[in-house]
């Protein structure tokens, strides 16, 4: 098998600049508009999935970055901008992950932008407005949080004192079977927590808040820098048969998948 050649570093030090910046712009705008009544709410996948004002002036503030710093990259982005490009780079951006707890004023929201090259995870950032909180990844050089290096301990705690996170889907029929997996969890494992992000979800799976993530039906801008700053870290990544993403502590992954095909299989 042919050697995949590694990102050139002078690459990733330009693209982490631009992923810093263009998320911290976007966290700048949602946290100047937080508490404030929103007029422009609607609905996108079901009654429940919402979109705002706001969920769309963090995307174009972002986009209006990217056109400025890097013209000719692709991007993937959650409310909808999408084109393709001629660099081999692709951003990956979801302006505002856990719109229903910001409008809700529930402090569990945050920024992600991720840049991938050739098809591979390269960047990621995350930023939590409400905590003042930045979580940076680059492939092959490890996650921080505030510029601090996180690395997670090399045994993680056995699946009944993990404290495990999750999240649910915005349709009906897939909660229902979302539920059945987090019944049947919820005895064999400390506790569960569901946060409504999953971004942050997996940067504090990367922080050690929580041991474990898991969720069905994310898509690529849930995922992107989140998933690299946990991995960064030390965490094990996987996706399951039925499209579950899990993101456990080293060790705890195996236990975790055997618990969920247990409930499923149940």
């Amino acid at each position: 098998m042919a050697t995949i050649p590694p990102v050139p570093q002078e690459l990733t030090d330009e693209l982490l600049a631009v992923a810093g910046e263009a998320a911290a712009s976007a966290a700048a705008l949602i946290a100047a508009e937080a508490g404030q009544r929103r007029v422009h709410v609607s609905t996108k996948s079901s009654p429940t999935d919402l979109v705002s004002e706001v969920d769309r002036g963090a995307e174009r503030c972002v986009v209006d970055l990217l056109d400025a710093r890097r013209p000719h990259d692709a991007i993937l982005a959650e409310e909808g901008t999408s084109r393709s490009g001629t660099t081999g780079v692709r951003w990956v951006i979801d302006p505002l992950d856990g719109t229903t707890n910001f409008l809700f004023g529930v402090p569990a929201y945050a920024v992600s932008v991720a840049a991938e090259v050739d098809g591979r995870a390269a960047v990621g950032v995350v930023v939590d407005p409400s905590r003042h909180e930045t979580w940076c990844a680059v492939a092959g050089r490890g996650a921080t949080l505030n510029g601090q290096v996180l690395r997670l301990p090399a045994v993680a705690p056995p699946p009944a004192t993990a404290l495990v996170a999750t999240g649910f889907s915005y349709l009906p029929e897939r909660r229902a079977y979302q539920a059945e997996v987090v019944a049947y969890l919820l005895p064999r494992v400390r506790d569960i927590r569901r946060f409504g992000a999953a971004a942050l979800d997996l940067c504090w799976v990367a922080t050690g808040r929580v041991n474990a993530f898991y969720e069905l039906g994310l898509q690529p801008w849930d995922l992107a820098a989140g998933v690299l700053i946990a991995a960064e870290a030390g965490a094990e990544v996987e996706t399951l048969a039925d499209g579950t993403v899990l993101v456990a502590a080293p060790g705890l992954l195996a236990p975790l998948r055997a618990l969920i095909d247990e409930a499923l299989a149940g």
